[in-house]
């Protein structure tokens, strides 16, 4: 079932809007435009009707369950839904101000409920055996210096696998701080520890290609990019030997990185600031810190806040 040219106008108006008013990276336009594009095509074949914006203003509540009803039917796990929901309800908005309709069947429609999938960060002692370890796995020294550098750098710095392989040989030697950009070309100032800063020169006197400025910093065994897969591998070897769970990931250290702080009396903000988390709940979320332990650091950051007793 085609669109009609006007809802497909529509639809392109609203993703160039979040691209160039919100900085909206790529990728997520991308699925964005798959979100609404799969309900602009439910609707128009659930009404037949495949002129103008219409059929859009006279959407109800159960128009709504049947694309969700529909959209289940094919598979669809309940935390997708949500994502194709929030953004089918983002365009609403957007349109609705546009052409002066009333958007409420939308955007009250309720999302489906699903188990949060809180990150795991790996205790410090595992996470410090998890760099020790992974040196291990490699058949020469200078990949085992190589994945133990990239290791450094999530746990140390709290980068994204991306990030750290993102790196340049122009970046190095590694400076006091660094300017990440992160996720929706955010930048963000990392300060770099000094453990950093030695596994990254332990790897480059070691790695055996000439390495020009604009080169990757981290290179596979036959001299191309590294593969973040390669990483994984790697610490998949670790985890079995060391008998840690399958949450241990990249993504874990950097988890590891943020929990770390927090328990030794960091601030939310400041980490915040240093993952690049556009939301502090993400950061609350990613910490996977009790209520408790979130409330001091409250109470302690924030003098209104103090509770006397």
């Amino acid at each position: 079932m085609l669109i009609s040219p006007a809802c497909r106008d529509a639809l392109e108006g609203w993703l160039t809007h979040r691209k160039s008013l919100d900085g909206v990276a790529d990728n997520t336009i991308e699925a964005y435009r798959g979100d609404v594009l799969g309900f602009l095509t439910f609707i128009t074949g659930h009404f037949g009707d495949t002129t103008g914006l219409a059929p859009l203003a006279r959407v109800k509540p159960t128009d709504m369950r049947a694309w969700m009803a529909h959209e289940r039917r094919r598979g669809v796990a309940a935390r997708s839904l949500a994502r194709q929901l929030s953004s089918v309800k983002s365009f609403y908005r957007w349109l609705a101000e546009r052409e002066g309709f009333e958007p409420t069947a939308v955007l009250a429609t309720r999302s489906p409920k699903f188990q949060k999938k809180l990150p795991r960060p790996l205790a410090e002692d595992a996470a410090r055996a998890m760099i020790d370890t992974v040196e291990l796995q490699a058949g020469k020294d200078w990949i085992a210096a190589r994945d133990a550098a990239v290791l450094t750098l999530l746990y140390g710095c709290g980068l994204r696998i991306s990030e750290a392989l993102g790196l340049r040989f122009a970046d190095t030697p590694l400076p006091d701080v660094m300017r990440i950009t992160g996720k929706g070309g955010k930048e963000r100032v990392v300060p770099v520890i000094d453990a950093a800063r030695r596994a990254v020169a332990r790897y480059l006197a070691a790695q055996p290609f000439p390495m020009e400025p604009d080169d990757p910093l981290f290179r596979g065994a036959r001299g191309g990019a590294l593969s973040p897969r390669l990483i994984a591998k790697a610490m998949e070897s670790a985890r079995m030997q060391l008998g840690l769970p399958a949450t241990a990931t990249p993504h874990a250290m950097r988890h590891s990185f943020a929990t770390h702080l927090l328990e030794a009396g960091g601030d939310l903000r400041a980490i915040q600031e240093l993952l690049g988390h556009a939301s502090l709940s993400t950061t609350q979320a990613y910490t996977a810190v009790d209520t408790a332990r979130l409330m001091e650091v409250y109470d302690n950051a924030h003098p209104k806040g103090r509770r006397h007793g």
